[in-house]
């Protein structure tokens, strides 16, 4: 069943996106009384379309039942190729990410400015919000950007970096000594690695060094691996 994510709720109806409208009746070709799934405050709630040939309506018939509050997880990211960018937003999102936090590193080769990043912004919003209906997870996941590494300090949460300098503690190794923690902060660095001096840094702040193994990945197959693996080892 499809779900959608509403603006706002009035009565016993939702409110959608006007593109939502738009895929519900022309992509979908939504017919009356069919059903679909809509999430509002976190919860999700069975809704019946109305009025489709004249002025759609989402009616409110029930409240769904939804699993227990998923753990955080944080992904911090430079910013990389479009294509880059939009896979890690969309099967992160998928596979559990809650937030993503977009980080300048020495080693990054793509600079965005002030005028594009709203436009991106707007982009990498609508990846998530679809990822997260096809996914059927109750919320979208935030992006943030950070100017400095200074501002991950203020983060709580188990935190780790990514690390091709670290050979003794192992991600299984790291995972399974925090097994019980909430929100997990990971930060992972561009094509080129993090520079020993912001990794240094960020050793300084609380963040682990952590071994992803002896395989060279691409960046963009980190977020993967290292969500699949919090997935395997937290998953109830």
């Amino acid at each position: 069943m499809q779900r959608y994510f509403a603006l706002q709720k009035q009565d016993n109806y939702f409110q959608l996106r006007n593109d939502d409208y738009y895929h519900i009746l022309r992509v979908m070709r939504g017919k009356e009384n069919d059903k679909i799934e809509v999430v509002y405050d976190n919860c999700v709630y069975l809704c019946g379309l109305k009025d489709v040939e004249t002025d759609l309506k989402i009616e409110i018939l029930s409240q769904l039942e939804v699993g227990a509050k998923e753990k955080e997880f944080v992904l911090c990211i430079p910013f990389l190729k479009e294509q880059k960018m939009d896979f890690i937003f969309q099967k992160g999102t998928e596979m559990g990410a809650t937030k993503f936090l977009l980080i300048p590193t020495k080693y990054s080769i793509i600079k965005i400015d002030n005028k594009k990043m709203k436009h991106k912004l707007e982009r990498w919003s609508r990846i998530l919000k679809e990822a997260s209906e096809q996914s059927k997870r109750t919320e979208i996941p935030e992006i943030e950007v950070v100017d400095t590494l200074m501002e991950l300090e203020q983060l709580d949460g188990v935190k780790f970096v990514c690390s091709t300098r670290e050979t003794k503690n192992n991600l299984k190794m790291f995972l399974q000594s925090h097994i019980n923690c909430d929100k997990l902060v990971v930060v992972i660095g561009p094509e080129g690695g993090l520079d020993n001096t912001e990794e240094k840094q960020l050793n300084e702040m609380g963040y682990e060094s952590i071994s992803l193994g002896r395989r060279i990945m691409r960046v963009e197959s980190v977020p993967l691996f290292v969500l699949s693996c919090f997935n395997y080892e937290y998953m109830e």
